[in-house]
């Protein structure tokens, strides 16, 4: 296990009933703050009014910012900025999933910023500051409520990057499970796998003596197989959306990568992807990570592979790592279809044209070399031309 540091600043209330608590946790810093949403969900699944109803009991005056899409947009960003300033916001209150959580995240270091919020995500410019983030999660799926990193797409030149800084930490999450119980199957799916994709990020490399981190991953991701189906089958299971809720958070909030970080791959190679064509993140992520591991699998890295198979997916001990772990591979690919997820990009009407141009984009921001498997741009297209 290497060496790390770990602090998670963010204070979480869990469970029914948690948004009320919201006016409190907010007075401690403002009077005033930006409350940013997406569209009707919140309002029919009564987040949106008890969250205003909190706020307004602790004499927090409120304004307004709604229609935050998916794939969140750099548009939405400057909209949310302008307000801030113009209102003299003291802080900005996210309610909705990762797309709501992450615009809001880059809104509240752009409202301290004197250029472009985009400089961020394409230079890399440092924020100096930053609005406190307050978040109401009504989606399992990025674990963005408990992290400081978030994903914006810049509409006009359909890049989408990462960018993460301490100053887009959440003060405070509440998540309250009933929340997501509205939740359509596609999203309840696609969250999962994208759940799983963050721990199995984390959980594929070649870090040693890091076994307690494995089993926490091993844990998340036996969590997701059995609640995601009964989520499904029963979306107003308690029991089911909590633990979903909650291994999302685990899933990305420093704990599996203490002593065990290591660069990502099927992230930044499903970025463009929804990118160019604003596909759910979370469904390119099932059609991609299988075929990426059949693609790097070899038989240096075959035992990690057949301890995710045998440990995660129950294959039976027969035959070599290397037979054992494509059993494992194919069991996660049948697992996602289960959830009614796609294999293949091209069922997600993603175009075969743009692969070189998406790979390029992708090697240009993202470190591979030293990574779980040294991909070249042509390595990058392969795996695409693998996943359409």
């Amino acid at each position: 296990m290497n060496n790390f540091v770990f602090e998670n600043g963010t204070k979480i209330f869990f469970g029914k009933n948690v948004v009320r608590n919201l006016g409190a946790e907010v007075g401690k810093y403002t009077r005033k703050v930006l409350l940013v949403y997406g569209g009707k969900s919140c309002k029919l699944n009564g987040s949106y009014k008890k969250a205003r109803l909190s706020l307004e009991e602790h004499g927090i005056e409120i304004i307004e910012l709604s229609g935050v899409k998916p794939n969140p947009s750099i548009s939405s960003v400057r909209e949310g900025v302008k307000l801030c300033k113009e209102n003299g916001v003291g802080a900005v209150v996210a309610l909705g999933g990762g797309s709501v959580i992450d615009c809001t995240k880059i809104i509240a270091v752009g409202a301290k910023y004197n250029g472009d919020a985009w400089n961020f995500l394409i230079n890399r410019d440092s924020a100096k500051a930053g609005l406190p983030i307050f978040t109401v999660l009504t989606l399992a799926a990025t674990g963005s409520e408990m992290n400081s990193g978030a994903v914006i797409t810049n509409d006009e030149t359909n890049e989408k990057f990462d960018y993460a800084c301490q100053y887009m930490q959440p003060k405070v999450s509440f998540l309250d499970p009933t929340f997501t119980m509205s939740v359509s199957k596609w999203q309840t799916a696609a969250g999962t796998a994208d759940i799983m994709s963050h721990v199995m990020e984390q959980y594929f490399g070649d870090v040693k003596g890091s076994f307690i981190q494995d089993k926490f991953a091993e844990g998340l991701l036996k969590t997701c197989i059995k609640y995601g189906p009964i989520a499904l089958a029963d979306p107003e299971n308690y029991e089911a959306r909590s633990n979903l809720m909650w291994a999302s958070s685990l899933a990305l909030n420093g704990l599996l990568s203490a002593g065990h970080a290591y660069p990502w791959a099927v992230h930044p190679i499903e970025h463009p992807v929804s990118g160019f064509y604003d596909i759910t993140h979370g469904a390119g992520l099932a059609s991609l990570t299988p075929n990426y591991y059949r693609y790097v699998l070899n038989e240096k890295n075959a035992s990690r592979f057949a301890d995710f198979a045998l440990n995660v997916f129950d294959v039976k001990n027969i035959g070599s790592d290397m037979d054992i772990a494509n059993k494992g591979i194919d069991a996660l690919e049948k697992f996602f279809a289960s959830l009614g997820l796609p294999s293949k990009l091209r069922d997600l009407k993603v175009g075969n044209d743009k692969f070189e141009e998406m790979a390029k984009q992708v090697y240009s921001r993202t470190q591979f070399k030293g990574g779980f498997a040294e991909l070249s741009i042509n390595d990058i297209v392969c795996i695409y031309k693998l996943s359409y």
